[in-house]
This record gives C-alpha cells, sequence and structure tokens, in this order.
C-alpha cells in the first residue's frame, strides 16, 4: 500500500505541536488535498482541531489502548481514502508511561513506519538545541527522522544560528522557522487547547494556523517527504462477528448527547455503534428535547462544568432522562456523562442541579484529580462487562464526589492504573446505567459496542417498541 503519511511531534507537550499540525493541515487541504488527520494517544480536543482543519474525522491511533495489530489495520483503513495523512504525536517524542517509552510517539512512528519530523521549541536556546536534536537522532536511530520545524524564534540571527547548528550536527534540514508571534487564536483550558465547539470563531482560528504553515513552513519539501513514505504490507485485520458487519432491518435507536457540554468522543466508537446494528441520532441536552422511544443512550466526556447552567436550565430534558432510566433505559456515561447524572454540580461558586439519577454531588478542583491511563478489573455484576473483565482506558477530570463517603455505592472497577472515583474503584450502577470516569476506545475494547447493542434491544423487547417506523415517527 502506498500511503502518503507524515507524523509531526516535539520534544514536549506545549511546543505548538497542534497548531503546526493543523497549519499544515488546512495548508494541504486548501491545495485541493484529501488529509486524513490522526492523533497519537486519547486526546479529544486535539483531535477535534485537527478534524476542523482536515474537514474530515481525526483518528486516533493508541498502542496503549489497543493492540498494534488493530493500531495499524486503523491506520491504513482510514488514510488510503485521503492523498496524504498527517498524524501528531503526544508529549514528547519518547514520553510513556515507563522507562522504555513502550507506547510513545517514537514507537508508533515506527509501528506505521511514518517519516518524523520533530518541532523544536527555540525559546532562550540556541546551540543547546542542536544537542536536543542530535540526542533523539542518537537515541533511536531507528526513527525515519527527517528534518525540524523551528518554533518560537527571536529574530533572524537566533534563526541563523540555530539552523546552522542543527544542520552541522544532525545532517538534517530545517523545513520551517516560526518567529514568536505576539497573538494566539487559540486560548486554552487546564492542560491544552480550549474545545472547538467552544470557541468563537473557529474558521478564523483554523485560518490564522493555515497562515502560520502558509508564511513559514516549506509545504512542498513536507509533500516531497510524505510521497516518499515506505510501502506497507496491507494488514488483515482480526476476524469480527457478522453482527458487527450486518444492520438488522429494525434497529434500536441509540440516543447520544453532543453538544458544547459533551464534545468527547471517538469517531470509532460510534462507527462501532453503527456497525453493531444501531442507529445512532444525535440529542442535545442544553437545548433540545429529549426522545421518548430511545432503546439506549450514551452520554460522552466534556466540560459539562461551563455549560452547567445551560444544562440546570433544560428542565425538561433532565426530568425526561431520569423518567427514561427508572424505566429501565440503558445508558453508558464518561467523565461527563457521569457528572451530568448526579445531583449538582458545583462550580466557581454556584451550586447547579443535574439529572438527579445518582446520589452524588461533583464539584471542580483547580488541579486534575485524574490524569491518564487507566487499568480496571470488573469486580461488581453491571449491565455491560462480565465480572473478572480487565479493561483499558484514560481519564481527565478535575471533578470529585464532595459527598462520597457517605454513599453506599460498591465500585463496579477495581483500579489496577489511576485514580477513578477515589483512587481505589471507579463506575457506578444503578438498574441499566453504567457510569465511570473512564474513558474506552472501542478498537481497545469491542465487547463495548456489542454490550450496548445487547442492552438496547432488551430494552426495546420489554418495551414494546418493535416497529420501527412507529419508533422514527416517535422521534420526531
Amino acid at each position: 500500500m502506498s500511503l502518503p503519511r507524515i507524523m509531526i511531534a516535539s520534544l514536549r507537550g506545549g511546543s505548538g505541536k497542534t497548531v503546526i499540525s493543523m497549519g499544515i493541515t488546512a495548508a494541504w487541504k486548501s491545495r485541493g488535498h484529501k488529509i486524513i488527520p490522526f492523533k497519537k494517544g486519547p486526546d479529544y480536543i486535539d483531535a477535534g482541531w485537527l478534524a476542523m482543519a482536515a474537514g474530515h474525522p481525526c483518528y486516533n491511533l493508541d498502542p496503549f489502548l489497543m493492540e498494534k495489530g488493530l493500531v495499524i489495520h486503523s491506520f491504513q483503513s482510514h488514510a488510503q481514502k485521503g492523498d496524504f495523512s498527517l498524524t501528531e504525536g503526544n508529549r514528547g517524542l519518547f514520553d510513556g508511561i515507563d522507562p522504555q517509552g513502550t507506547y510513545s510517539t517514537a514507537e508508533l512512528a515506527k509501528l506505521l513506519k511514518c517519516p518524523l519530523v520533530l518541532i523544536l521549541d527555540c525559546t532562550k536556546s540556541t546551540r543547546t538545541v542542536a544537542a536536543m536534536a542530535l540526542g533523539c537522532q542518537k537515541m533511536d536511530p531507528e526513527l525515519d527522522l527527517k528534518g525540524f520545524i523551528l518554533n518560537h524564534l527571536a529574530g533572524s540571527r537566533h534563526e541563523t544560528i540555530v539552523r546552522q547548528s542543527l544542520e552541522h550536527y544532525t545532517g538534517l534540514p530545517v523545513l520551517g522557522t516560526i518567529p514568536r508571534l505576539s497573538s494566539s487564536h487559540f486560548p486554552e483550558r487546564h492542560l491544552g487547547l480550549l474545545p472547538f465547539q467552544e470557541h468563537p470563531e473557529v474558521e478564523k482560528a483554523v485560518a490564522s494556523a493555515r497562515k502560520i504553515a502558509e508564511d513559514y513552513i516549506d509545504l512542498d519539501r513536507l509533500e516531497i517527504i510524505a510521497n516518499g513514505a515506505p510501502i506497507q504490507r496491507p494488514f488483515i485485520p482480526y476476524p469480527v462477528s457478522r453482527t458487527l458487519i450486518e444492520t438488522p432491518s429494525a434497529s434500536p435507536v441509540f440516543g447520544v448527547i453532543q453538544d458544547a457540554a459533551f464534545q468527547f468522543y471517538y469517531p470509532e466508537n460510534l462507527e462501532a455503534l453503527e456497525k453493531a446494528g444501531l442507529k445512532v441520532v444525535f440529542l442535545n441536552a442544553l437545548s433540545g428535547d429529549f426522545p421518548s422511544n430511545l432503546d439506549g443512550l450514551y452520554i460522552g466526556g466534556g466540560f459539562p462544568e461551563s455549560q452547567a447552567f445551560l444544562l440546570a436550565q433544560n428542565a425538561d430534558f433532565r426530568r425526561a432522562l431520569k423518567r427514561a432510566i427508572e424505566q429501565g433505559l440503558p445508558v453508558y456515561a464518561e467523565c461527563g456523562g457521569l457528572m451530568y447524572l448526579g445531583e449538582t454540580i458545583t462550580y466557581e461558586g454556584n451550586t447547579y442541579p443535574m439529572v438527579g439519577t445518582l446520589p452524588v454531588n461533583f464539584v471542580l478542583e483547580k488541579k486534575p484529580l485524574g490524569h491518564g491511563y487507566t487499568m480496571l478489573r470488573v469486580q461488581k455484576e453491571n449491565p455491560y462487562f462480565p465480572v473478572g473483565k480487565t479493561l483499558r482506558g484514560h481519564e481527565f477530570h478535575y471533578s470529585r464526589i464532595s459527598n462520597w463517603t457517605s454513599c453506599q455505592f460498591t465500585p463496579v472497577f477495581e483500579m489496577v492504573k489511576g485514580y477513578g472515583l477515589d483512587g481505589r474503584g471507579d463506575g457506578i450502577t444503578y438498574k441499566n446505567v453504567l457510569a465511570s470516569y473512564t474513558h474506552l476506545h472501542a478498537l481497545g475494547c469491542p465487547e463495548w459496542a456489542e454490550a450496548l447493542k445487547e442492552q438496547a434491544e432488551n430494552h426495546r423487547v420489554l418495551s414494546g417498541q418493535t416497529n420501527p417506523e412507529e419508533q422514527q415517527r416517535g422521534l420526531g
């Protein structure tokens, strides 16, 4: 398979990877190319911005969450639909969860045989930048390192010293030189960019990133590098059941809340629901109505605290959802979805009512309580996963349950790695609800979509909703 591709990496987080990756993607798109973007690691916000720049969904590649063969298959199956693919790395090039960097950007680049361009933050440094680049080059000679993009340059003299040092010591070219820019169209929250769904001028922001790439980066040379990527042998995926391929004629209707409060969904997760035979419909908890005939519901992560006033204002939606849960509606909720199902959210001194299905109250802290990969062992009966099953996921949350010690819940999951609800467990179940801080990726947990489908089908039968035409009219 000839798959023109490139990977953008850096020495650390906060070096400008996302804006530069967006800029290259948008600039190539403006040339008439179809770009397929990828993001390494468990990330929704950067992936969302890359998707906006490409005009195409951005897919996550994560060797921790999914087997290597599935990483390769996911990459190949999506990349072959475009003219180029661009993958943005995460954190520093060799950073991972162990000293060997087993799940690092560097390991992903080697797995995909992907040409690599390294962004170097040159703030208050000159020849030392070359030392760091040379260290990366020598650290792993198997990497297909092609050159560098210099960021945050102070002027022409600064650029000249850094460029000459790099080219002398590494023998690799400088492919872009970006000055220290006075303004940014990309405000930040917590540890990264503001989600594009909350940005007031998304198109203007993408255009500004494109202009940076067009003005300061050698896009022609990057295209040559991408076109020179090694040929790949097609990877044959593992066998899947027929239910993941064939859609039944009477598909259960599965709601997904997707709005400014709940934004964090992997495209692969939504695709997995459809491949499992579910009809996915999107809901708005901020201003929409709650349908009466859903067979199941998925509430992803996001920032419900920043939209808490509007979530509280839409009381009809909250009450209808609570009634549906009491009547047995299957609901799977992650992080922000967990918070929404609780009694209240307290944010910036104000307390807002939420759905109230789970008798827990959430408060936002100034520092993250859970941040990184998780490993879970199922220890309690629940509607979706068998006891004893081990799951891999990730978490990122600033919230905690303020009344956890007075609750009588036994967590569904035992924490092998990560923080979860309290450092020991994660996951609360009630009737057909399972809500936790952990996010799962469908490629790393193929049982997830099948379990949601099974629960939706059961609910459909028990509620007597067997006529798809009537169900469609109910969604109105």
